[in-house]
């Protein structure tokens, strides 16, 4: 649904400050994540149906950042793995399956960290920071091993992205203010395979790209037009391909996974354009005679599946994208439901030995009072556990009483 929103329309409300980026799950449709000026990062269970009062409890909180948290990425492969990146210059890996710290790359970055991207199959980060400074880190054996210095001379943000076979693509001013685009090779990063000058606006362009047809749209912050590039392999590796063009200036841009297009209209990307006081869908079609699926303009893409367990992935495995087939279009995945299995501290057992002092809270603590309280901890669990479903059926019957009487 499109347009403006209820004033009563429930909301997610659990961070104390401003959201500053949000990213859905690319291995589950119900789970979202989000960076907040509150120094923290929340992970969300959205449900299938519309809540009937505000979503204020995240399935998970991930404390980590000492200011304020402007990036999230969820990894590409690897289950519950989330990129977060903070104006500490911090850049932090977690597992939100159990709510821990996987890396924290600390030293890398000497100022604002302006976008990370990651490529196909995860293995490989790219960075844009203030300083001038387009980095290419391995986050596992945290090392940069490349970067680049002013890809672009001008002042204003860079923004970098993978393109295939580990190409770099990014956007950029020139020393002049025009804005510019680039193509770099990791093995040669010294000269660009390609660098466009585009025109005189201040907007910030923000890159999306499409594997599957090779295509970088450029969305520019206060712009109201989107640009498509194709990049091939042969000179001049970036070729211009269209504008898309509307009236009303784009306040920020969201982009559909392949797997949520309509195959049957030939659609090959779906914007989500920000408006002052509205979300507008924006569809980009490829015009057809045939009604017949279109093989060359749907190659199988990423599917809902992780190749890799966090762990794996952790211990210096890679796996390409499980990719699927949308020739019969593409069937959500039932509701799934994020576990967060957090290590309980009471399983670390103390070390064997003489304990060196008996204080009197240890005397006094005995063994049965102990599984007393933890029984008591176990019944109310339940009981909460029981309330909740409840309340969630109570929901779904309203909202089919409510529809129904719509």
């Amino acid at each position: 649904q499109t347009g403006r929103v209820d004033k009563n329309h429930p909301l997610v409300t659990g961070h104390t400050a401003p959201v500053l980026d949000i990213d859905w799950c690319p291995h589950n449709d119900n789970v979202i994540a989000s960076a907040s000026e509150d120094t923290t990062v929340m992970v969300w269970q959205i449900p299938d149906y519309v809540p009937v009062r505000n979503i204020t409890e995240p399935v998970v909180t991930l404390e980590g950042h000492s200011k304020r948290v402007s990036i999230i990425s969820w990894h590409p492969t690897a289950r519950n793995v989330l990129l977060s990146a903070g104006c500490d210059n911090l850049v932090i890996l977690w597992n939100v399956g159990t709510g821990e710290m996987l890396l924290a790359l600390d030293d890398m970055h000497t100022d604002l960290i302006y976008n990370v991207g990651w490529n196909r199959n995860g293995s490989l980060l790219v960075t844009t920071c203030k300083d001038k400074k387009v980095r290419v880190i391995d986050p596992r054996k945290q090392q940069i091993i490349a970067e680049k210095t002013k890809p672009h001379d001008g002042t204003r943000p860079i923004r970098a992205i993978f393109v295939a076979d580990g190409k770099i693509f990014t956007t950029g001013f020139s020393k002049m203010s025009e804005r510019q685009l680039g193509l770099w090779d990791l093995n040669n990063f010294e000269e660009p395979i390609a660098l466009q000058e585009m025109d005189t606006s201040n907007g910030v362009l923000l890159p999306f790209y499409d594997a599957d047809s090779s295509i970088v749209y450029l969305c520019g912050k206060g712009d109201s037009s989107i640009r498509y590039f194709e990049i091939t392999d042969e000179a001049p590796y970036v070729h211009y391909l269209n504008t898309y063009s509307s009236k009303e200036p784009q306040r920020g841009m969201g982009f559909m996974p392949k797997r949520g297009l309509d195959v049957s209209k030939c659609e090959i990307a779906r914007f989500f354009k920000l408006h002052e006081r509205k979300c507008e869908p924006i569809v980009m079609t490829v015009p057809r005679k045939s009604d017949l699926f279109q093989d060359d303009l749907y190659p199988d893409t990423p599917g809902p599946e992780p190749a890799l367990e966090a762990d794996e992935w952790l211990s210096g495995k890679d796996a390409e994208p499980i990719l699927i087939s949308l020739r019969d279009g593409y069937v959500p995945v039932k509701n799934r439901e994020l576990k967060v299995v957090k290590k309980n501290i009471l399983d670390s057992k103390p070390p064997p030995g003489p304990r060196r002092s008996h204080s009197t809270c240890d005397s006094d603590f005995s063994q049965p009072g102990l599984e007393e309280v933890l029984e008591e901890i176990r019944a109310l669990k339940e009981m909460v556990q029981a309330q909740e479903k409840r309340i969630s059926d109570l929901e779904n019957k309203l909202c089919q009483f409510t529809n129904g009487t719509d």
